[in-house]
């Protein structure tokens, strides 16, 4: 009976150690924004103000991390109002008709240190594919009111075009008006769900 109860307790809190955490995102210190060439000579540089996500993990080496990220198109601001209601057309995103881009987690590893490869399904005007994104995970935290925080930052570059957002015009010298690499910065604050 002893090795009965002995096993019982062994396998509750084996459960309970590596139960999954759950993380919610603090929008107040967190973005998404991205970055995409213009005329060849500059970048022009926007955000999404409108986001949501789930994070769990357990491990401290994030393996069996589940993510999921979803961004409401329409939420889309590059500082300039006649750019960001062209981006939302069908020549962009098209906006009403795929009015989220989402990201789905499969796979994370450690690189070194802090450094860490994300792998995951993105969809973007309903065209999915496989990409692999740099993560920077600054760690764990105590706020000074007692709130437990994780803080990470990810990187990417995608093709536009690949997502059919294929509008462009061409200038004088050949070169297109709008780069097709878009780079995506994601700085992330999370509260640790109680």
């Amino acid at each position: 009976m002893k090795k009965i109860v002995l096993a019982v307790l062994l396998a509750i809190g084996f459960t309970l150690t590596n139960a999954q955490t759950a993380w919610k995102i603090d929008k107040s210190h967190s973005n998404v924004g991205f970055s995409v060439s213009h005329l060849i000579i500059s970048d022009v540089t926007g955000q999404f103000k409108s986001y949501d996500g789930t994070i769990e993990f357990s491990k401290e080496d994030l393996s069996d991390a589940k993510i999921n990220f979803s961004i409401d198109v329409a939420s889309i601001n590059t500082d300039n109002e006649g750019r960001d209601k062209h981006l939302k057309s069908d020549d962009f995103f098209n906006a009403e008709k795929f009015p989220k881009i989402t990201f789905a987690g499969k796979s994370i590893k450690k690189v070194d240190g802090k450094k860490y490869k994300l792998t995951g399904d993105f969809t973007m005007r309903d065209v999915t594919k496989t990409i692999t994104l740099d993560v920077i995970y600054n760690g764990i935290v105590k706020d000074p009111w007692g709130n437990t925080k994780a803080g990470f930052k990810v990187t990417g570059e995608l093709n536009r075009l690949e997502y059919g957002l294929k509008w462009n015009n061409l200038m004088e010298t050949g070169g297109a008006v709008v780069g097709k690499d878009v780079t995506i910065t994601v700085n992330l604050e999370l509260n640790q769900v109680k």
